[in-house]
């Protein structure tokens, strides 16, 4: 075996102590108390070009020393250069109003208001009633679709804050994170793998580092700076590390500069495409509908002014106006939910692929475990003359000390031992954890000027490492085969003497991270959702099997000889899911997995047609969390993970991914009930007064003994009437916003012709219902009539126009309740807000209806305001049994499944508990649990299926 005085840091010593051996008699008198890192050397910074910056000479800016600057200086300049942000163009809130007044629906209103102005002008004075009206109309809508954006502005801003840049930067001689938008020319910060470029930083000395600027120049492939070169501001550091100074910040950047020059394409979500159609949709079937009527009226003879004056009831029926304020609305207030629930969405329309979503490929450490690594007793050792204590600080120095832990395993690393003696070596390089490479190393120099190397990482990559490799590969995939049986996670540690020396394999450090106590019972109502969940993780086999039995997730584990392999100078395989996927589809887990596995995973579900969630943190995540529908940056993730996720976790564990799931799927619900109401009441209104212009003329049914002129050649509500629904009507739908649904037990997906089918079931009732009726009003003059029979009487032409207003509100405010269920109405309790707008459009078109206080109709009395309220009851009854007995068909034969619907309080994840156990109790729980489970399959049972599954890789 390898001696330990052959890789020593320091002379034995005659002493016993601990100490002595690390560092001899003389460099423990000068041992290091101060908190302070070491101090670095920089060189000038000054440039024949640009000399100046914003009319300060750039030298003295760059000038720097090696403790950073000082508070009060990067204070002065941060008031003397401004904020490191981009100047973003917003439009005032005043530009905004004064856009929603020229919105494709607007302008058709402005239509609408000048047709009937130039009635008002030419036919009768009465028109200007309906003029003021359609601008009361406009103006409504208006103010209501620039308060909700408004509203959803000041959400997205709010997001946008909680997602800001951060950066490490030394000030005052210690290195602290600030808010990047408070860097200052010539202040030094640390660049580091996955973190953004937080400002045009000069590099310093030391190794080159890669950066991604494919957002800046195109470019698919990072490229490497060099000391001396410039790092953009927007790129990404995706390997290396290096200390730089800030050369500009802000407008003054190459971003800033050219940021006017950059253009940003905003994707259309689903849901936004799908409401483009439905406008395009009923705009153009309600202008067609009003062309043909307009050409029929004055073909029957009747006026240019009466038949102008039709259209425009015809046109503002059709407009959907409230359909874009809806959809502001929803989605605003959805966003605002999720982020309450400490999922923070940078793109909008991720939230219908979140309500999608079928499956989540989870990270294993940190989101289903509590990512708070426990050092266990068991330290095996393998070098002769090396001590449990020799391994733990050889693992320190194998981290950067004098700054904060990176991760939960430097944590634990750096809580081992007293970090004291640490300050006398010098760190003259340190590679940090890069994911291909599965480990750390640092080269440091000892004060007699020789210089050695450590490392940490992953036991089966330091061991190929060692020079006695095939002498010890026996006894150490032994050990670690026998501690992973129990759950515990091993962390390798060895040592080289420096240049031309060997690396020998000092000893493994063992840690347990226990599962989340609510895991499992998220993982099961993840099921319940119609999730599956499959956990992705780099530790062995043998510990990913364990762990996916210990959270109910089943035992099938692929390791990476299963999964598909890419050359990264080719495309992704386009067969990829029909070569693999049924193979990834059927397992629980995934072991020993590196990057590229995981872009490969969520690739080749998408091509089976699954909607993919992926979890990720770092930056060689940052390619699948893009890849997948949804990413999921969990929190403390890096800048590049971030950037390429869909969804910022604030909050750690999977139950926050479960009830971003569970309100993303109450969002697609409402927009959802939106649409079918929206459908609903467009095909009511147009299909009435477009049928009831063709099939009846009222002078027809004109009582003989009544020769007046009041009773025209084709049926209308006055505009002012049709306006008045509209205004009532936009209050109803975006309640609909705040409305109680209950989630979906199976992932949603848009299905325009099912919703077209139910919407125009619904409507077509209410139609029917209102022709029926208009033609019993017409018909009451006559003898044994209807309505003579139900007590009501003969009605003018005017009452009957107020009775198919209330008859055509009523039926359209009673819809929204038989749009917002698949089962009957009163199975789901009404929102608050939906109940309150409903019953006040109720009462008031009533009112209305009774007390018409406009020319061009008559009030009915109560009577007749009674009998319409008990035959809309009626035909909403007769509604709701056609919607039931539809959604039943279509169940039968296929076309419409649901899988039932779970409430808020379903999800008891998201409750406190009474008791929650100690870190402590639950790591010894989770060991007897996996002891259990080790002891009940022999070892050859469990050696079987690791060479089954290819697992063991060390």
């Amino acid at each position: 075996m390898q001696t330990f005085a052959a890789w020593r840091p320091h002379a034995e010593s005659s002493s016993d102590s601990t100490t002595e051996k690390l560092l001899g008699k003389e460099e423990r008198e000068l041992l290091v108390t101060s908190s302070k890192p070491a101090p670095r050397e920089y060189s000038g910074y000054g440039t024949e070009k640009e000399v100046l910056y914003q009319g300060v000479d750039k030298r003295s800016l760059m000038n720097t020393g090696p403790e950073g600057l000082s508070s009060a200086e990067a204070a002065y300049r941060l008031e003397r250069f401004g904020r490191n942000e981009l100047a973003e163009k917003v439009d005032s809130k005043w530009v905004k109003l004064a856009k929603e007044f020229t919105r494709p629906m607007a302008l058709m209103v402005w239509s609408a208001a000048f047709i009937e102005l130039l009635e008002a002008l030419i036919v009768a004075p009465h028109y200007w009633a309906d003029v003021a009206i359609l601008l009361v109309l406009q103006l409504v809508n208006c103010l209501l679709g620039w308060s909700e954006e408004l509203k959803a502005g000041n959400a997205v801003a709010a997001l946008k804050e909680q997602l800001k840049p951060e950066a490490t930067v030394l000030r005052d001689g210690v290195y602290t994170k600030i808010d990047g938008r408070l860097l200052v020319p010539g202040d030094l910060v640390l660049l580091g793998s996955g973190a953004s470029i937080p400002a045009d930083c000069l590099l310093c000395k030391g190794k080159p580092i890669q950066v991604d600027q494919a957002s800046l120049t195109g470019e698919s492939l990072p490229v490497s700076l060099y000391p001396g070169d410039t790092a953009k501001m927007g790129s990404t550091c995706v390997r290396g590390e290096s200390d730089a100074m800030v050369a500009a910040t802000g407008t003054e950047t190459f971003l800033g500069k050219t940021a006017a020059l950059l253009n940003t394409v905003v994707e259309q979500g689903n849901f936004e495409k799908l409401l483009l159609t439905i406008t395009y949709l009923l705009t153009g079937v309600g202008l067609f509908l009003v062309t043909i009527t307009f050409i029929f009226l004055l073909a029957r003879g009747a006026a240019l002014m009466d038949a102008l004056a039709f259209a425009v009831v015809l046109l503002v029926a059709s407009i959907p106006i409230a359909m874009r304020v809806v959809c502001t609305t929803t989605m605003a207030l959805g966003c605002r939910k999720l982020a309450e629930e400490k999922a923070i969405v940078t793109r909008l329309s991720a939230v219908e692929d979140i309500a999608g979503m079928n499956i989540l490929c989870s990270d294993k450490t940190g989101t289903l475990t509590l990512n708070k690594m426990q050092l266990q007793d068991d330290l095996p050792i393998f070098c002769e003359g090396v001590t449990r204590h020799d391994v733990l600080v050889a693992a320190a120095l194998a981290t950067k000390w004098k700054e904060p832990p990176k991760d939960a395993v430097d944590t634990l690393v750096l809580n081992a031992i007293d970090l004291t003696p640490l300050d006398l070596y010098e760190q003259l390089e340190h590679k940090p954890f890069d994911p291909v490479t599965k480990h750390t190393e640092s080269t440091l120099r000892r004060r007699d000027g020789t210089v050695f190397k450590v490392a940490k990482g992953a036991p089966h990559v330091l061991l190929e490492k060692a020079y006695n490799c095939a002498e010890i590969r026996h006894e150490v995939e032994a050990t670690i085969n026998d501690l992973a049986k129990r759950g515990v996670r091993c962390l390798a540690v060895a040592c080289n003497n420096g240049e031309g020396g060997v690396w020998v394999f000092m000893g493994v450090m063992t840690f347990l991270d226990p599962p989340r106590p609510d895991s499992a019972s998220t993982i099961a109502k993840a099921a319940e959702l119609g999730v599956q969940v499959k956990m992705i993780t780099g530790d062995h086999g043998v510990i990913a099997v364990e762990m996916c039995r210990t959270l109910g997730l089943g035992a099938n584990v692929l390791g990476p000889k299963n999964l598909p392999v890419h050359n990264p100078a080719e495309e992704v395989s386009i067969h990829l899911g029909r070569d693999y996927g049924a193979f990834i589809e059927g397992a629980d887990g995934f072991s020993q997995v590196f990057p590229e596995h995981k872009y490969l995973i969520v690739e080749a579900l998408r091509q089976r047609g699954h909607v993919v969630g992926m979890t990720g943190d770092g930056v060689n995540d940052a390619p699948a969390l893009k890849r997948a529908d949804v990413g999921l940056a969990v929190q403390g993730s890096t800048d590049a993970a971030r950037a390429a996720s869909d969804v910022v976790l604030t909050a750690s564990g999977l139950s926050t991914i479960i009830q971003a799931i569970f309100v993303s799927r109450q969002i697609f619900q409402r927009m959802k009930n939106y649409i079918i109401y929206r459908i609903a009441c467009t095909t009511q209104l147009l299909g009435f007064f477009f049928l009831s212009c063709l099939i009846f003329r009222p002078k027809h049914f004109q009582d003989e003994a009544d020769d007046s002129d009041d009773w025209p050649d084709f049926f209308q509500i006055p505009v002012m009437g049709i306006v008045v629904i509209t205004i009532l009507n936009d209050g109803t739908i975006i309640s609909i916003a705040y409305d109680t649904v209950m989630a979906s037990k199976s992932p949603e997906k848009w299905n325009l012709p099912i919703l077209m089918a139910v919407s125009l079931n619904i409507g077509l009732v209410a139609m029917i219902s209102s022709l029926w009726l208009l033609y019993m009003g017409l018909n009451s003059h006559a003898e044994s009539s209807i309505m003579d029979s139900v007590g009501v009487g003969s009605l003018s032409y005017e009452e009957i126009q107020c009775l198919l207003f209330l008859k055509v509100s009523v039926s359209g405010f009673l819809s929204v309740f038989s749009a917002r269920t698949t089962g009957w109405c009163w199975q789901r309790p009404v929102g608050m807000q939906l109940s309150v707008a409903s019953f006040v459009a109720l009462v008031s078109s009533t009112l209305l209806a009774a007390y018409w206080p406009f020319d061009g109709m008559v009030g009915i009395d109560a009577k007749v305001v009674t009998y319409c309220w008990i035959y809309c009851i009626i035909f909403f009854i007769i509604q709701e049994v056609f919607k039931v007995g539809q959604y039943n068909l279509m169940r039968k034969y296929g076309y419409f499944t649901e899988s039932g619907s779970m409430s808020e309080k379903d999800l008891s994840f998201g409750k406190k508990k009474s008791s929650t156990p100690t870190l402590e109790k639950l790591s010894s729980s989770v060991s007897r649990t996996l002891e259990r489970m080790s002891s009940t399959v022999s070892t050859n049972t469990t050696m079987s299926k690791v060479e089954e599954y290819e697992l063991f890789e060390v």
